[in-house]
Protein backbone atom coordinates (compact mmCIF):
# COMPACT_ATOMS: atom_id res chain seq x y z
CA UNK A 1 0.00 0.00 0.00
CA UNK A 2 3.48 2.44 0.39
CA UNK A 3 4.20 1.83 -3.06
CA UNK A 4 0.77 2.57 -4.77
CA UNK A 5 0.27 5.90 -2.33
CA UNK A 6 3.96 7.01 -3.15
CA UNK A 7 3.00 6.25 -6.66
CA UNK A 8 -0.08 8.27 -6.88
CA UNK A 9 2.13 10.95 -5.37
CA UNK A 10 4.70 10.84 -7.35
CA UNK A 11 2.71 10.76 -10.09
CA UNK A 12 0.70 13.31 -9.61
CA UNK A 13 3.58 16.07 -9.01
CA UNK A 14 4.57 14.55 -12.44
CA UNK A 15 1.27 15.35 -13.92
CA UNK A 16 1.51 19.06 -12.30
CA UNK A 17 -1.46 18.65 -9.89
CA UNK A 18 -0.98 21.41 -7.50
CA UNK A 19 -2.69 19.57 -3.73
CA UNK A 20 -1.15 18.07 -1.34
CA UNK A 21 -1.86 14.83 -0.06
CA UNK A 22 -1.41 13.84 3.39
CA UNK A 23 -0.57 10.13 4.34
CA UNK A 24 -1.38 8.79 7.85
CA UNK A 25 1.87 8.03 9.84
CA UNK A 26 1.15 4.48 10.22
CA UNK A 27 1.70 4.09 5.93
CA UNK A 28 4.56 6.72 5.54
CA UNK A 29 7.97 5.51 4.38
CA UNK A 30 11.49 6.56 6.29
CA UNK A 31 12.81 8.51 3.74
CA UNK A 32 16.22 9.77 3.70
CA UNK A 33 16.86 13.90 3.34
CA UNK A 34 19.33 14.37 0.52
CA UNK A 35 22.81 15.12 3.01
CA UNK A 36 21.61 11.77 4.32
CA UNK A 37 21.67 9.90 1.21
CA UNK A 38 25.08 11.53 -0.27
CA UNK A 39 26.31 10.26 2.97
CA UNK A 40 24.93 6.82 2.63
CA UNK A 41 26.35 6.46 -1.26
CA UNK A 42 30.07 8.07 0.39
CA UNK A 43 30.11 5.34 3.12
CA UNK A 44 29.36 2.76 0.45
CA UNK A 45 25.68 2.29 2.34
CA UNK A 46 23.84 2.45 -0.91
CA UNK A 47 25.40 2.44 -4.46
CA UNK A 48 25.44 5.48 -6.28
CA UNK A 49 22.16 6.63 -8.31
CA UNK A 50 23.83 6.62 -11.76
CA UNK A 51 25.34 2.92 -10.85
CA UNK A 52 21.60 1.75 -9.95
CA UNK A 53 20.23 2.94 -13.16
CA UNK A 54 22.82 0.96 -14.94
CA UNK A 55 22.57 -2.12 -13.23
CA UNK A 56 18.64 -1.95 -13.88
CA UNK A 57 19.51 -1.49 -17.38
CA UNK A 58 17.40 2.05 -17.74
CA UNK A 59 18.53 3.73 -20.76
CA UNK A 60 21.00 6.65 -20.77
CA UNK A 61 18.29 9.19 -22.60
CA UNK A 62 15.73 8.69 -20.00
CA UNK A 63 14.87 12.19 -17.85
CA UNK A 64 15.07 11.52 -14.05
CA UNK A 65 12.17 13.55 -12.21
CA UNK A 66 12.58 13.05 -8.93
CA UNK A 67 14.67 10.64 -6.57
CA UNK A 68 13.90 9.47 -2.71
CA UNK A 69 15.87 6.74 -0.78
CA UNK A 70 13.48 5.33 1.48
CA UNK A 71 13.03 2.10 4.11
CA UNK A 72 11.34 0.00 2.34
CA UNK A 73 11.02 -3.03 4.76
CA UNK A 74 14.53 -3.00 6.11
CA UNK A 75 16.13 -2.43 2.78
CA UNK A 76 16.92 0.83 1.16
CA UNK A 77 14.99 1.61 -1.97
CA UNK A 78 15.72 4.22 -4.85
CA UNK A 79 12.19 5.82 -5.76
CA UNK A 80 12.82 7.45 -9.13
CA UNK A 81 9.89 9.01 -11.20
CA UNK A 82 11.16 9.16 -14.81
CA UNK A 83 9.87 10.34 -18.00
CA UNK A 84 10.46 7.73 -20.65
CA UNK A 85 12.41 8.91 -24.20
CA UNK A 86 8.15 7.83 -25.82
CA UNK A 87 7.06 10.46 -23.18
CA UNK A 88 5.83 8.22 -20.45
CA UNK A 89 6.23 8.74 -17.09
CA UNK A 90 6.87 6.07 -14.31
CA UNK A 91 8.08 5.22 -10.75
CA UNK A 92 10.96 3.04 -10.63
CA UNK A 93 11.61 0.99 -7.23
CA UNK A 94 15.29 -0.41 -7.13
CA UNK A 95 17.15 -1.88 -4.46
CA UNK A 96 20.03 1.19 -3.35
CA UNK A 97 21.97 -1.77 -1.44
Amino acid sequence: MNRILKTIAIGLSVLGFGFTCTVPAALAQACLDRYQIQEAVTSGQIRSLDAVLASAGVDGSTTVLNVEVCDEGGRLVYIVGVLNPDGSAQNLVLDAQ
